[in-house]
């Protein structure tokens, strides 16, 4: 009977709450998964998406984010909420490169709930070894999930300045971000300019490669050739790709 599979997880933890709890968990010697390697960072709002798509891209099965509860956070800044959102915009941008978005997880854990971060813990390495392995149990292909990947950490600044002109909230309350980031506008919003730039940088990606004709673009990306076409009339009237006649297929241009 073959081992079972330990998925690789990456903790990013904030240094305040989120590790001393898990501090906690350790000198209380609760269980948890031996696999999970923790990064300390300052605040959770600290973690930028380009971490989370590094990791993923080293081979990372599972990302974890900690921070302190809402309300509670130790700077004024209130970094969680922005945690919030990234990780909100995060999880549709790996849905539609074919990665399960229970991969990245976000919770509050406090310095004093070493119990909690040991249930967290184990719970989300139980959904892992359920998922399976990155990209195999994804039904992804592995150049095509670095693909995904590449593209999404080419166009965070871009997904920063959306962020901060079109996803913002007035007040800084937990059930109002939840209230904000469940909005139908809201994911409107993301899909329309975030979720779009994402496909337009994985044709640009892939047409590196070679050119490729709209039907063969639509295949490996999983879209539909209409999403496709409209993706290459709008580069094209930028001028970033160009139609080959000969060869029925577009290549980026020179």
């Amino acid at each position: 009977m073959s081992a079972e599979f330990e998925p690789k997880i990456i903790g990013l933890v904030c240094n305040w709450c989120c590790y001393a709890g898990a501090d906690l968990c350790g000198v209380s010697r609760l269980q948890y998964p031996p696999y999970i390697r923790l990064v300390r960072v300052m605040c959770s709002g600290r973690v930028d998406m380009k971490f989370v798509v590094r990791a993923f891209s080293k081979g990372s099965d599972g990302v974890f984010i900690g921070g302190c509860w809402p309300g509670e956070c130790h700077y004024v800044t209130e970094g969680n909420y922005d945690a919030m959102v990234m990780v909100a915009i995060c999880k549709q941008l790996l849905e539609r490169i074919g990665i399960n978005p229970q991969r990245l997880r976000l919770e509050w854990v406090s310095a004093s709930e070493g119990v909690r971060f040991a249930e967290v813990m184990n719970d989300f390495a139980k959904v892992l070894r359920k998922l399976g392995p990155l990209g195999k149990a994804d039904g992804e292909r592995d150049d095509g999930l670095l693909l995904g990947l590449e593209a999404i950490s080419r166009i965070v600044p871009y997904i920063k300045l959306v962020e901060r002109e079109r996803l913002r909230v007035p007040a800084k309350r937990e059930e109002l971000y939840e209230k904000f980031l469940q909005d139908e506008k809201t994911k409107e919003i993301i899909q329309r300019t975030i979720v779009d730039r994402l496909d337009s940088m994985r044709i640009r990606l892939l047409l590196q490669k070679a050119p490729l004709t709209t039907g063969e673009i639509a295949k490996r990306l999983g879209m539909s050739p209409s999403e496709v076409a409209r993706h290459l009339d709008e580069l094209a009237t930028f001028g970033l790709i160009r139609y080959e006649a000969q060869k029925k297929a577009f290549a980026l241009a020179s």
